[in-house]
């Protein structure tokens, strides 16, 4: 797992209450603007926060590994280590690192010549909970475990602990000096969280000590039991905690599928969950029902029997129940109890999900923006997209805002596209570099394919069916880093894993290219399943159909090819009937061969060609129920993209495999996938955007560049940027290695991801946390009012 995949997952999952900013860390306070949305969590003084109390968190899953540093940590290891870890910096309500003063009275950097000097000043009460002081023997080991000079430590990178020449102590035990060899502009992102020596002092340590269980930990809250069967991790109130004591006794974190969560929520298995669309629109539902503004004249909305009017068989006509009755009672025994057997399954489902819903009205939704990004992704490596020209044609198609309104808009989100591969709007990096690609412009998007050699009625040679860019066309082997999506990390709301969805969805799309009626027959039933999948529990849609039309063309141009042939037979056959009947009448008289007819001459019509080929793009899409955006999003591109002349072959494959053996292995031209921000963007940003290298066996490496576009100006740009100590200027490189990113189009910001969070209304100080980090202390559950307040 790469710094930036650990340290991102931090961010999906977390949120904060502002911290006092410290010496050293409020440098270009008003760089990157305000954040795109606040923060969520129903802030509250502590003063009105209960002492005392359980609270039920749901998350993916629970983590392999307690060592945050391990290829296998998730997210959940991340929230864990968030709570029971010492976190130097953690992110501010714009996702910025501000010192935490829990364990740092300062930080700073107190040398620049001839090397970069960082001094940290500790809480003089911060120990661990053995009763060991937190000092410079725990950094010292830390750093020995993750700078790479000893391969025996399991490590899943180094960034910034390569660079440290030396650690000692201060003047005091509760000072330690950090002398880098390097200079390192990203000083804060190290030793956050730190682990104490007992696990990073040796490599068995390391690599097995801290995979199930920690020992010793230094946070608000203490590891208590991980209980595999029933799926949940305690985390207890930390006795010798020298801040201010936790709200909650018990914080339970709680493995549950993302699908799962609205039944969770009812049933009492948990109290907070981060939830997609179709789950929010569940509980808005069951609120509105609860407050009698449904179209039903009692409280349970106007299905029979009080149920709620929207859910299982809501869309259920007059005629069909009619006949599923009259099946249920007619004279065909075998068919009757088949029917009745239906029936009985339809009343329970009815019935379960009107006793969940009556369980929704007590949850509301807070919502903000995730610290992450959808992006339209294009491979680069070969194709029509290898040619840079076609690449910015289809960023400059793009009406992002519109896409950004398609997704944003109906959750009452603020929608304004993101102009950033780096950073989002609030962090000091922002600024949007859009401009260096240009905005969208379809007469100038013409002109970039006309320039790359791709015309419209293009004749054509290739097989029918076939692409411009060949599946078979050589790939990088997938010696990559897995990076986000590659497992259960938040980046995407995965739903169904069965392999059958991506060899059905292949299948289908040669079937379309080749045939018009099996085209039809697929529109059918994509629309007829995935779009009631996709349209919620209620059977609503959303104006544009989240299931993508497979581009028409090829059956288009099949059909018209069998009409030209079967005109040709027939003009043939009259010609042969003529002669049988002269041969007939003058037995003598002889007759020519008939010429060969000429094969019809095929065009890409209002399509683009090129060299015989009609330009098609694979675009790639999980087929999951979580992933309905990305199939809208991904309609409207598609649709975008016809009208300029360019043909999209839809590939929706299972969720599990869709980066590693699609993504991360460069089998796709076009996909929809998010990438996290981050405080770190010289550090972090650089392996996503870096130039790809020939290995030495003759395969690509590509770090976590699956776009596979780069150039050698980007990643000087972020070894400069890296490596600058006036903070001002490291920045300043950093947006210009993003004005580049943009020029290449490699990769186009689309939107920041909705963040939407499912509470009881009583929990405060957490929700939807937004660019920050929570702080765990505080979160806990309202007090009740006062007689003398209720009165009033």
């Amino acid at each position: 797992m790469s710094q930036r995949r650990r340290r991102s997952l931090a961010l999906l999952t977390s949120g904060v209450l502002a911290l006092p900013l410290l010496t050293g860390c409020g440098a270009g306070d008003d760089e990157g603007g305000p954040a795109a949305a606040g923060q969520d969590i129903a802030t509250t003084t502590r003063d009105k926060v209960a002492d005392g109390g359980v609270l039920r968190w749901a998350v993916d899953s629970l983590p392999d590994t307690l060592n945050a540093f391990q290829a296998d940590a998730d997210a959940t290891t991340s929230r864990i280590a968030g709570a029971v870890l010492p976190q130097l910096f953690v992110l501010d309500a714009k996702g910025r690192p501000v010192a935490n003063p829990d364990y740092l009275e300062k930080a700073e950097v107190i040398e620049r010549e001839p090397k970069q000097v960082v001094l940290y000043k500790l809480n003089q009460q911060a120990v661990w909970s053995d009763g060991r002081e937190i000092g410079a023997p725990d950094f010292v080991a830390q750093w020995r475990a993750l700078n790479g000079k000893d391969s025996a430590y399991w490590t899943a990178r180094n960034a910034g602990y390569e660079r440290i020449e030396k650690i000692e102590k201060g003047k005091t035990d509760l000072e330690v000096r950090v002398t880098f060899a390097k200079p390192y502009a990203d000083w804060r992102s190290l030793f956050s969280p730190l682990y104490p020596k007992q696990v990073t002092g040796t490599p068995d340590a390391f690599n097995e000590g801290a995979r199930g269980t920690l020992k010793v930990t230094a946070g608000p809250f203490a590891l208590g039991a991980i209980d595999k069967k029933t799926g949940t991790a305690a985390l207890t109130r930390n006795p010798r905690w020298w801040g201010k004591q936790a709200k909650l006794d018990t914080l339970v974190l709680t493995a549950v599928p993302r699908a799962e969560r609205p039944a969770a929520l009812a049933a009492g298995k948990v109290d907070m969950a981060e939830i997609d669309r179709s789950g929010a629109e569940r509980i808005a539902l069951a609120r509105r029902d609860a407050a009698g503004k449904g179209k039903g004249k009692g409280k349970g909305g106007a299905g029979a029997g009080g149920a709620p009017a929207h859910g299982p068989g809501a869309a259920v006509t007059p005629a069909q129940a009619t006949l599923s009755w009259a099946n249920a009672f007619g004279t065909d025994e075998e068919k009757a109890a088949q029917e009745k057997e239906t029936r009985t399954k339809h009343t329970e489902a009815v019935k379960r999900y009107a006793d969940e819903q009556a369980a929704l009205r007590g949850f509301t939704v807070r919502k903000s923006l995730e610290p992450a990004y959808t992006q339209l992704a294009m491979n680069g490596a070969s194709g029509p997209l290898a040619d840079e020209r076609v690449r910015r044609a289809v960023a400059r198609a793009l009406d992002r805002q519109a896409l950004a309104d398609l997704v944003l808009k109906p959750l009452g989100l603020p929608a304004k596209p993101v102009g950033s591969h780096v950073a989002l709007a609030g962090q000091q990096a922002y600024a949007d570099n859009s401009d260096a690609l240009g905005g969208q412009d379809a007469k100038a998007a013409q002109a970039l394919l006309a320039d790359a050699g791709w015309r419209r009625g293009g004749k054509l040679t290739e097989p029918a069916g076939a692409k411009a860019g060949p599946e078979s066309a050589p790939q990088d082997d997938g010696k990559t880093p897995a990076g986000p999506g590659t497992g259960n990390d938040g980046l995407y709301i995965v739903g169904e894993d069965d392999g059958a969805n991506g060899e059905a969805a292949e299948a289908g799309a040669d079937t379309r290219a080749a045939a018009g009626d099996a085209a039809a027959a697929d529109g059918r039933q994509e629309g007829g399943q995935d779009g009631r999948q996709d349209g919620g529990q209620d059977g609503r849609q959303d104006g544009v159909s989240p299931v993508l039309a497979p581009a028409p063309f090829g059956a288009q141009q099949k059909a018209s090819l069998l009409a030209q042939a079967a005109a040709a037979r027939t003009a043939d056959d009259a010609k042969r009937s003529a002669a049988r009947d002269g041969d007939a009448a003058d037995p003598a008289k002889g007759s020519p061969a008939p010429a060969p007819a000429k094969p019809a001459a095929r065009t890409s019509g209002n399509m683009l060609a090129k060299d015989g080929k009609a330009l098609t793009l694979r675009f790639v899409l999980p087929a999951g129920p979580g992933s309905e955006s990305l199939r809208t999003v991904g309609e409207r591109i598609s649709q975008t993209l016809r009208k300029l002349g360019v043909n999209t072959e839809t590939i929706k494959v299972a969720d599990d495999s869709f980066f590693k053996d699609h993504i991360a292995s460069g089998q796709y031209d076009l996909a929809l996938y998010s990438w996290p921000a981050t405080a770190f963007p010289a550090t972090d940003a650089r392996p996503i955007f870096a130039k790809p290298e020939p290995a030495a066996d003759g395969s690509l490496l590509v770090e976590q560049n699956y776009t596979r576009v780069g150039t050698d100006h980007i990643d000087q740009l972020f070894d400069q940027a890296v490596g600058e100590l006036d903070e001002a200027q490291s920045r300043e490189l950093v947006r210009k290695a993003d004005a580049r990113i943009w020029a290449a189009a490699g990769s186009i910001p689309l939107f920041q991801r909705p963040e939407l969070v499912a509470v009881r209304p009583s929990l405060v100080n957490a929700g939807a946390f937004g660019l920050g980090a929570p702080r765990y202390q505080d979160i806990g559950w309202k007090k009740a009012p006062k007689a003398k307040e209720k009165k009033k």
